[in-house]
């Protein structure tokens, strides 16, 4: 089967949902659990992801029952050629088959490695994307890089009878979040902005000067600014607030956890970000954002709605060093994409939310 719309399946109990990938993916993903929920409304869902993940949802309320947290897998939220402990995937698909799942729903890529892996969950129903060297499932749908994120999970769930409730995602903030954001950034009247400057991707990091630069304007305008980064981030922010003129921007590098970022960007007016999992957290807990991508990413990852969330865009093809075209290609170099993104599109963007927002 593939493309067309289909019922749902009769008798469902469980549900396994397999999305081993970073925080990004994850919020992609959640208009499409939302959708496989309201279809399931009695079913247990059970997200198959990463420690990170099992920690994010533990007694958080949403669409997610569980998260069963991955072994190493080629392919499955690693590398493909990771070292695999065979003992221990065979001891967790041994715990998967016991769980007896109606239906096992792939959301992580084109399936080369992802459909094998969920079709030895041993469930009544498969079904998810197809690239064209994946192996098949029940039910499918072609996987097509360029398709944004949002759309791509909904049709996939649309293959056992999920409808579309929403296009946006939502997180539920919890109190513990928020008492963690308020112990390190105390509330205050004047708009607060979040900064990140990091990105997985060395080439879609817009330069620190340059997020300096934006967080001295803002500054100027009554904001104030916080520089989020993980402890790896670290040197990042601190490049930012090093260029900064503005000595008071607040350094967030390695200081929360992923619950208590959501609820300290459930709270800030605005987030301006690279293209990585945090801006897509800001958006899933209700701040208004600013996106700074690259050509390519901003059809699969940016945004669907305007009124709260915008994106700067550099439309770059080739390499800043040696001018290799890099859309279907990547050479090795990984100097900034971005970098020509101008401060004063990202302060434009910035402002105009930041006064909607005030209103």
């Amino acid at each position: 089967m593939t493309g067309a719309p289909a019922s749902v399946v009769a008798n469902v109990a469980r549900i396994a949902v397999l999305r081993a990938g970073a925080l990004g993916d994850f919020v992609f993903t959640l208009p499409a659990l939302d959708a496989l929920r309201a279809a399931y409304p009695d079913a247990e869902i059970v997200l198959l992801g990463k420690p990170w993940l099992a920690k994010l949802m533990h007694g958080r309320p949403g669409a997610v029952d569980r998260v069963a947290v991955v072994p190493t897998a080629r392919g499955v939220g690693a590398p493909a050629d990771a070292a695999e402990d065979k003992d221990a995937l065979d001891t967790f698909f041994e715990a998967m088959r016991a769980e007896r799942f109606d239906i096992a729903l792939q959301l992580h890529g084109g399936g080369r490695h992802s459909n094998p892996f969920v079709s030895r969950l041993g469930a009544r129903v498969t079904a998810g994307l197809r690239a064209r060297d994946a192996p098949a499932l029940d039910r499918t749908i072609p996987y097509v890089y360029h398709q944004n994120e949002r759309l791509r999970q909904l049709e996939a769930v649309a293959l056992v009878g999920a409808s579309i409730r929403s296009l946006m995602p939502r997180l539920a903030v919890t109190a513990s979040d928020v008492a963690e954001s308020d112990a390190l950034v105390a509330r205050a009247a004047s708009p607060l902005v979040v900064l990140h400057p990091g990105c997985t991707d060395p080439r879609r990091r817009w330069p620190p000067e340059q997020f300096a630069a934006l967080a001295n304007a803002l500054c100027a305008e009554g904001a104030r600014v916080a520089i989020n980064g993980t402890a790896d981030e670290a040197p990042l922010v601190r490049a930012v607030r090093a260029s900064m003129t503005a000595r008071d921007a607040i350094d967030l590098s390695g200081r929360l956890s992923l619950g208590g970022l959501a609820g300290l960007m459930s709270r800030a007016t605005l987030v301006v970000s690279n293209d990585s999992g945090p801006l897509y957290l800001a958006e899933a807990v209700g701040a208004a954002t600013v996106g700074l991508y690259w050509l390519t990413n901003v059809a699969i990852s940016g945004p669907l709605f305007v009124a709260r969330h915008r994106y700067a865009l550099s439309t770059r093809t080739e390499c800043p060093v040696c001018g290799t075209r890099n859309v279907d290609t990547r050479c090795a170099h990984n100097d900034s994409f971005v970098a020509d993104i101008p401060v004063d599109a990202v302060l434009a963007a910035a402002l105009e939310l930041l006064a909607a927002e005030r209103a």
